[in-house]
C-alpha cells in the first residue's frame, strides 16, 4: 500500500522519509505540496479553493454590471478591478483542477502524485498580473494627476511585479523551493519591493485625502488598510518553510491563508475602491466638474442627481422618465 512500510520493517523506513506514489518516488522534502493529507485536510482546502473562486466570480460579475455607476474619470479603477476578478477566477479554476488531479486517495489519506508540485504554481502567475493591477486600481481613485501619477503608477506596478517574481524564484524555481538559502535570499529581495510599495501607496493616499470629501477619504483610507493588510499575509506564509518543518497541517494552513488573503485583497478592497469611485463621481457632479447620466447612490443614500451633458446644436435630448409619487427622489426622503 502506498506510503506504508512492509510488515516487520515499520521502524526501518519512516513514513516521511520515502513515499511511493504510483510509479513516482518522492524523497522527503520541505516542498509544501508533497505532503500526504488526511481526508479532512484535503476537503478543507478544496472547500477554500471553491469558495474563493466563487467569491471572485461574483466580484467579477458585480464589477461588470456596475461599471456604469462610476464616472469616466474613475472608470479605470473599475476596469482594473474587473480584470483582477477575471484573472483570479480563472486562476482558482486552475488551482481547483490541479488540487483534484494532484492527490490520490489511499488508505493513508490523500497522497501526492507527480502533478502535486504544481498545486501552488498558478498562484504566482495570478499574482504577477493582479498585484500590479491592484496598485493601479488604488491610484486610479487617488487625487493625483499628470506626470506625478503616471510616474508613480509605473514604479508601483513594476515594484509589484518584481516583488512577485523574486518571491516566485525562491519559493518555486530555485531547486523546486527546497533550497533554504535561496528561499531566504530571494525573500529578502522581494521584501525590498514590498517595502517600497507600502511607502509609495501610503504616501499617495495621504496626499489625496485632503482633496476629497470626508466620506470618500475615509473609504479610501479603509481600502488602503484592507489592501496592505492583505499583502501582509503573503510574506508570513512564504516564510513558513524557513522556520518550521513543513507538514500536512502547514500545507493546509498555507492554502487556506492564501485563499483568504486573495478574497480580502481583491474582493474586499475592490468593493471599497468602487465605493470611493462612486463618491468621487458624486462630488464632481455636485461641484459641476463633471456630468453623469444617472443619480449616484451609495447604499440607500443619494449623493447626486442625474446631470446630462449639454445638448449640442441640432440635437434633441430624450425626455427623462417621470419620477413616481412613491419614489424617494421625489419626496426627498434620502436627501
Amino acid at each position: 500500500m502506498a506510503g506504508r512500510a512492509p510488515p516487520g520493517q515499520a521502524g526501518a523506513v519512516p513514513h516521511r522519509a520515502v513515499r511511493v506514489v504510483g510509479p513516482v518516488l518522492l524523497a522527503d522534502s520541505p516542498t509544501p505540496e508533497l505532503q500526504t493529507l488526511s481526508r479532512a485536510q484535503y476537503d478543507l482546502v478544496e472547500y477554500a479553493l471553491a469558495g474563493a473562486g466563487f467569491a471572485l466570480l461574483a466580484y467579477t460579475l458585480y464589477s461588470w454590471t456596475s461599471r456604469g455607476e462610476v464616472g469616466v474619470r474613475y472608470r479605470p479603477a473599475v476596469l482594473a478591478g474587473l480584470c483582477i476578478g477575471a484573472v483570479a477566477t480563472v486562476s482558482y479554476l486552475l488551482l481547483f483542477l490541479r488540487w483534484s488531479s494532484g492527490y490520490d486517495l489511499t488508505d493513508v489519506g490523500y497522497v501526492p502524485d507527480d502533478q502535486a508540485r504544481l498545486a501552488l504554481s498558478p498562484r504566482y502567475v495570478d499574482w504577477s498580473v493582479t498585484v500590479p493591477l491592484l496598485t493601479a486600481e488604488l491610484l486610479a481613485v487617488c487625487a493625483l494627476a499628470g506626470a506625478r501619477v503616471r510616474a508613480l503608477r509605473a514604479s508601483a506596478m513594476t515594484a509589484a511585479f518584481l516583488m512577485i517574481l523574486t518571491g516566485h524564484l525562491g519559493a518555486q524555481i530555485v531547486d523546486g523551493g527546497r533550497d533554504t538559502t535561496a528561499l531566504v535570499g530571494w525573500g529578502l529581495v522581494s521584501c525590498v519591493f514590498y517595502a517600497y510599495l507600502y511607502v509609495a501607496l501610503i504616501g499617495a493616499v495621504r496626499s489625496s485625502m485632503p482633496a476629497m470629501g470626508r466620506e470618500a477619504a475615509v473609504s479610501l483610507r479603509n481600502a488602503t488598510i484592507v489592501l496592505l493588510a492583505g499583502f501582509g499575509v503573503y510574506p508570513l506564509v512564504y516564510a513558513i518553510p524557513v522556520f518550521v518543518d513543513v507538514t500536512a497541517s502547514w500545507l493546509t494552513t498555507i492554502q487556506l491563508a492564501y485563499s483568504a488573503a486573495d478574497v480580502v485583497a481583491k474582493v474586499g478592497f475592490g468593493v471599497l475602491v468602487h465605493k470611493v469611485a462612486k463618491l468621487r463621481t458624486a462630488e464632481d457632479v455636485v461641484e459641476g466638474v463633471d456630468t453623469h447620466p444617472e443619480a449616484v447612490w451609495v447604499g440607500n443614500v443619494e449623493h447626486s442627481r442625474a446631470v446630462l451633458p449639454p445638448v449640442r446644436s441640432g440635437e434633441e435630448r430624450a425626455t427623462p422618465p417621470v419620477v413616481g409619487a412613491g419614489d424617494p427622489r421625489r419626496t426627498g426622503e434620502h436627501r
